[in-house]
């Protein structure tokens, strides 16, 4: 078994010196999906095609032909993203057995650089959950202890990388579905800015919130994935023609002495579990002492941001999975007699329980009668809350939060009280309704060895800035 590498540059030095082979890495990686099957992190595995595309790459290397940037990492996708000539099914029996016929931007971009894809990983149901119980294929267990979730939607993906599964993963992130599990698995989990990285290509779940983005074991390699996938796409209008940065080329630990916020009704909360407080307030020590600014800020609206979030991307979801009908693709119905029928049974049958829970409360919002009570007034709580973060970064250069108010809690909760799985988004919803970047961190273990991490959220399309910096705070907590 080779040791598990945290950094491309690691792999990449070793596949320079002849060390390894990109055909024993991905023979390692296949080795550990085996082992670890039991996590059930994937939902499928592209053993031969992977192995094939790593005998190309290591004759390509052996004879001295320039080879992609990301030459030597092997990466999985979460299964709402879509790769040609692959079944995608966002972990849903509506999509079960669906194979796409085009590959997603990002998945492109990836190729386009020798990344090897090593197989798609499981989600929560159209990326609606926050605990990854809510897959057709079954829970996601975390690692780092069995009886636990590793945190939604992308909780296969992250699993993938804590377990050494693959190098790397790349997620979709709505409300903080790469950064909570990131936080619950010990890894870093980056949420671009709102179309900073194209959604062509990924099943949507609500649009004007979604965004792919890496889950790594290191800053470095999170930066260099984003300088790749991020960037304009014709066949994404969201997307933005901001010049891409070298976020990774040009990654160095920040030097200046920072601005740095904390929200004052965080640390009043009731519901923050003692040892994710402790942590945030050593983090906040630690910066002190090196010389950063660190204040205490008002948000107000912090028992708005759950409420308001699920109003508008439940409504959001009702819309885009209309299209799930039994009809054109996917799932129908064995029992439909006539048109009606095949409608009501196939969605009723494809469906999930939490999916069509947010497609029903999202009709309801989106109902004449209620559309002004819930949809509009929650369009316009968003827009506080963006000015609100919007002035808070305009005096400071991040917001410093946990990621999630407690560690990753037991499976089966949320099938007691979905609510409280709901509140898990409290820290990271913030800064998707905002549209703004954030990146959760690994800090440290709590006294039970779960994984606990913190967000930084900093102003939108500086990435760069909110990169370096991570690298130097991470740098910070381990000295």
């Amino acid at each position: 078994m080779l040791k598990m590498y945290t950094t491309l540059i690691e792999i990449q030095d070793d596949l320079k010196s002849g060390t390894i082979t990109v055909k024993e890495l991905v023979n390692n990686y296949l080795a550990k999906i085996k082992e670890y099957q039991r996590l059930n992190a994937f939902n499928e595995v592209f053993e031969q095609e992977s192995l094939t595309q790593a005998a190309a790459l290591d004759e390509s290397l052996q004879k001295g032909q320039p080879a992609g940037r990301l030459a030597g990492m092997v990466i999985a996708i979460k299964d709402n993203i879509c790769y040609k000539g692959h079944v995608v099914t966002a972990s849903s029996k509506i999509l079960d057995g669906f194979t796409s016929i085009f590959s997603s931007t990002v998945v492109e971009r990836l190729l386009a650089e020798d990344a090897i894809i090593i197989g798609r990983c499981n989600c929560d149901e159209f990326a609606m959950g926050g605990a990854n119980e809510n897959s057709y294929f079954g829970p996601v267990k975390n690692q780092a202890d069995e009886t636990r979730v590793p945190g939604g939607s992308s909780g296969g993906s992250a699993v993938a990388v804590q377990a050494g599964m693959c190098h790397a993963a790349i997620g979709t992130d709505t409300g903080g579905s790469i950064r909570q599990p990131a936080s619950f698995c010990g890894v870093v989990g980056l949420k671009p800015t709102y179309g900073r990285v194209s959604r062509h290509g990924i099943i949507a779940y609500a649009s004007s919130f979604d965004q792919p983005g890496p889950i790594t074991q290191s800053v470095e390699d999170a930066a260099l994935l984003l300088e790749i996938i991020a960037g304009a796409d014709d066949y994404d209008s969201t997307a933005s023609r901001k010049p891409v940065e070298a976020y990774g080329a040009e990654l160095a630990p920040s030097t200046g002495k920072r601005k740095i916020a904390y929200l004052q009704e965080v640390l009043d909360s009731e519901g923050l579990d003692a040892e994710v407080k402790q942590t945030l307030l050593a983090a906040i020590g630690s910066l002190k002492a090196d010389g950063h600014t660190v204040e205490p800020v008002s948000f107000e609206y912090l028992d708005y941001v759950v409420p308001t979030y699920y109003i508008l991307t439940m409504a959001e979801a009702s819309s885009n999975l209309a299209r799930y009908d039994g009809v054109h693709y996917g799932y129908r119905s064995p029992n439909a007699v006539d048109l009606t029928t095949t409608y009501k049974r196939s969605r009723s049958e494809g469906f999930g329980t939490e999916v069509k829970r947010r497609i029903m409360l999202g009709t309801f919002v989106l109902s004449a009668g209620y559309y002004d009570a819930y949809y509009a007034k929650a369009q316009k709580v968003r827009r506080l809350i963006k000015e609100r973060t919007d002035a808070i970064l305009a005096e400071y250069d991040f917001i410093l939060t946990p990621t999630a108010p407690e560690p990753a809690f037991k499976i089966g909760r949320e099938d007691i009280d979905p609510i409280v799985t709901y509140l898990e988004d409290i820290f990271t919803v913030q800064a998707s309704l905002a549209g703004v970047p954030a990146i959760s961190l690994p800090i440290q273990n709590n006294s039970a060895g779960l994984p606990l991490g913190l967000q930084l959220v900093t102003k939108a399309f500086a990435e760069a800035d909110l990169l370096n910096f991570a690298t130097y705070f991470v740098g910070l907590r381990k000295s």
